[in-house]
């Protein structure tokens, strides 16, 4: 069975801004290129050259990124199972669902904190019309 991590893309582990190269760099990045095998430089021709980084900066370690509270995105898991998850006998797929939630808002990505935003409206607008949200 995969890992909890194995749903989330590795593209929310990167900056994904591209990253200004120098003249050294540039000359070999040439110099890669030209000496790569025709199938790989065909990859880099259907991507783009100028789109090409072979310079990527690495993925950051998970355990580095933080919330405005300075937690990690365990940790915030962690809580969050003892306090609240416990309490509505949440499976796995709950606590996956959890899991990516914190990892998106961890890491400002917009869908996430629309979802974070839609989830506090709603639960004002059951709040306020005496509705159970459970």
């Amino acid at each position: 069975m995969p890992g909890v991590y194995s749903i989330i893309p590795a593209t929310v582990f990167r900056d994904g801004t591209p990253q200004a190269l120098t003249d050294d760099q540039e000359d070999l990045k040439r110099g890669i290129y030209e000496k790569m095998n025709p199938r790989r430089r065909k990859f880099v021709d259907r991507i783009g050259y100028e789109n090409w980084d072979p310079f990527q900066k690495p993925n950051d370690p998970m355990d580095i990124r933080v919330d405005p509270t300075k937690r990690t995105t365990q940790q915030l898991i962690n809580q969050f199972m003892v306090e609240v998850g416990k309490k509505n006998n949440g499976g796995q797929d709950y606590a996956r669902g959890a899991l990516e939630c914190a990892m998106g808002v961890v890491n400002r990505d917009e869908k996430y904190l629309g979802i974070f935003d839609f989830c506090l409206w709603y639960y004002d607008l059951l709040q306020k019309e005496g509705v159970s949200p459970r």
